[in-house]
């Protein structure tokens, strides 16, 4: 007893009962879903990196790193359900968790805006010295400052900037770093300014 490729329902002949198709048709209704939803999944990763650019998490490289992880991991379960699809292989189940990372980009997105905008906490302001400063040009160019830490745990921190800010500090200038707590307890960075 396999399921079909369509719906998912258990089948014993080679045309479905629930929906009626084939197996070549539901392999192709298959494969059809997959690119619509994968499609979906790269605009959600697209709408993650424009989010995090809006309100800056402290720790935006790890938050990256993590979302790169989960994107190229996402997009190996799709190529390998297309894959096992093409077999006549058994997918419900690596489709069904293909299909529950799908919103994950977007919901992160909007927990990211939702962090930075509705934040009401007090924002506080912390001196930092420029240890050194880096950029990578690009389609979404990358513009840190490594500052000293304020917080206790840390040697430096990572401080994404603007284009202004970055042209007009230099190495070793001590900056204030202006930083709200975050509406969901992500620490974000709300400004730089040279002392």
């Amino acid at each position: 007893m396999t399921r079909c490729l369509n719906c998912g329902a258990e089948r014993d002949a080679d045309i479905c009962d629930a929906c009626g198709l084939g197996s070549a048709a539901a392999e192709l209704f298959l494969r059809r879903r997959l690119l619509n939803r994968t499609a979906i999944f790269l605009l959600g990763a697209i709408a993650f990196v424009v989010a995090s650019g809006r309100y800056p998490a402290l720790d935006l490289d790890g938050i990256l790193i993590f979302i790169g992880v989960l994107f190229f991991a996402t997009l190996a379960l799709a190529i390998w359900v297309e894959r096992r699809a093409l077999q006549h292989a058994e997918v419900e189940l690596l489709k069904r968790i293909y299909y529950g990372l799908i919103p994950v980009p977007w919901l992160l997105s909007a927990l990211l805006l939702a962090n930075g905008a509705l934040d009401r906490s007090p924002s506080q302001t912390e001196d930092a010295k420029i240890i050194w400063k880096f950029s990578i040009p690009g389609p979404v160019p990358i513009r840190r400052l490594i500052v000293t830490s304020w917080r206790d745990g840390h040697r430096i921190e990572r401080i994404p900037v603007g284009r202004t800010d970055f042209d007009l500090c230099s190495d070793g200038d001590v900056v204030e770093v202006t930083v709200q707590d975050g509406l969901a307890g992500i620490p974000w960075v709300s400004g730089v300014s040279r002392r």
